[in-house]
């Protein structure tokens, strides 16, 4: 879909809506899913209602860092003044709409948690001065709820702590090779039951890309327009053919490359741990080339936690959770501790840009030097696949936030 298309679809749906176009809030994701083709996007509606129209932009950060002038500039472009983007904080600028109850989360995690969820949202989607409010993302398979994006844009990239923290958690526990690349996951079961509960007189409106990219080129494959849930599906089921990379064999060795702008944290670098475990040989290495991670978590706290815990397994994380009031009350970050961890299956190697042998070993992964490392994977002269560098057979991943490599027999 070329951009004269996307301008074409987008204006034609507009259009077809039965509501003012007056007050628009858009929520599209932040940077570090530049390759959603959610910018471009936001570039096309503002210019094609700013005129007539008063739009304010609200990136659906999550737990992630706000994004910088340069970020918003690069990925949403110079023409969209900067007093129309909110910058929200996920601890604070929330309201709560009620809960998932128990019962439902019980019966969900298998009887593996038994509490409530809070759904919390940010109170400008409550606002009544919004004629519509348009929720803009990418399908795409995803470590906590299986594939990204519709409600789960609205309650968790514009939830609060409490939806965050136990929906992450919630993933972990239902372990997370068992969701990824799917729907109806327990996770999602959650999010639509907020839907039906609570979010359904909202005015929202959804816009689901699915996107490839190669190289520096990002394709909308797909555009899939409107709330029903049935759009999303649809969506899943293209983001099914076009981003699982399904395999007959395991890999034995893995080389990924975490771009050093849009990835800065191991919170978000470890994508390239998610996206791979499902295709990782036992006793295999997954070497991740990360320029840019400079840091663990997403914010002070976070990074605390991880440096305190690391990434050592689930029966441990588990135990440190009974254990310690710091996890119970940040469970998204046991959540992240569960997902980071090969669980002892494969090794998991970083080359960072930033970060010291001293800090990498001290969450329980194992340290190389990021330039002895470039100087033999050259992420310029590999090819995403199969290589062969000094008689040594590798995989190479030039972005694993992409999509997901797997075996075939565990899609079968």
């Amino acid at each position: 879909m070329d951009r004269a298309e996307l301008r074409s679809r987008l204006e034609a749906w507009l259009n077809s809506l039965d509501k003012k176009l007056e007050r628009l809030l858009l929520l599209p994701p932040d940077y570090t899913r530049f390759n959603s083709g959610a910018g471009l996007i936001v570039q096309e509606l503002y210019d094609i209602l700013g005129g007539s129209a008063e739009i304010d932009i609200m990136p659906a950060l999550g737990c992630h860092e706000p994004m910088t002038d340069a970020e918003i500039e690069t990925m949403f472009g110079t023409k969209i003044p900067k007093d129309r983007f909110i910058h929200r904080n996920w601890r604070t600028d929330v309201v709560k709409l009620g809960e998932v109850p128990a019962e439902f989360v019980r019966e969900v995690s298998g009887g593996k948690l038994d509490f409530s969820i809070e759904v919390e949202i940010d109170p400008r989607l409550l606002d009544s001065k919004y004629d519509v409010i348009i929720s803009i993302g990418q399908v795409v398979p995803h470590e906590v709820v299986g594939m990204a994006n519709y409600t789960k844009n609205i309650l968790v990239g514009c939830g609060g702590k409490g939806m965050i923290d136990k929906t992450h958690f919630l993933g972990a526990v239902s372990n997370m090779e068992q969701l990824m690349g799917r729907d109806h996951s327990s996770v999602r079961k959650v999010f639509d039951y907020a839907e039906v509960h609570f979010l359904k007189d909202l005015p929202i409106e959804y816009i689901l890309t699915v996107t490839t990219t190669k190289g520096d080129v990002t394709t909308i494959e797909g555009l899939f327009l409107g709330r029903s849930r049935k759009n999303f599906e649809q969506a899943v089921a293209l983001s099914q053919q076009k981003n699982l990379d399904l395999l007959d064999e395991p890999l034995e060795k893995v080389v990924a490359y975490i771009e050093p702008d849009h990835f800065k944290s191991t919170w978000v670098g470890n994508k390239a741990i998610y996206r791979l475990r499902m295709a990782m040989a036992d006793n295999g290495e997954l070497l991740i080339i990360a320029p840019g991670v400079r840091h663990f978590g997403e914010d002070p706290l976070f990074d605390e936690l991880i440096r305190k815990y690391g990434y050592r397994g689930t029966p441990y994380v588990l135990a440190m959770v009974e254990q310690n009031i710091d996890l119970q009350e940040n469970l998204s970050s046991a959540a992240h501790l569960i997902h980071g961890s090969s669980e002892g299956r494969f090794r998991i190697v970083y080359a960072p840009g930033h970060l010291t042998r001293e800090e990498v070993e001290g969450v329980g992964f194992e340290y190389r030097d990021i330039n002895e490392v470039l100087k033999v994977y050259d992420p310029a002269k590999l090819q995403d696949g199969f290589n062969t560098v000094n008689g040594e057979h590798i995989f190479f991943v030039s972005n694993p936030a992409l999509g997901l490599w797997a075996l075939k027999k565990r899609f079968q």
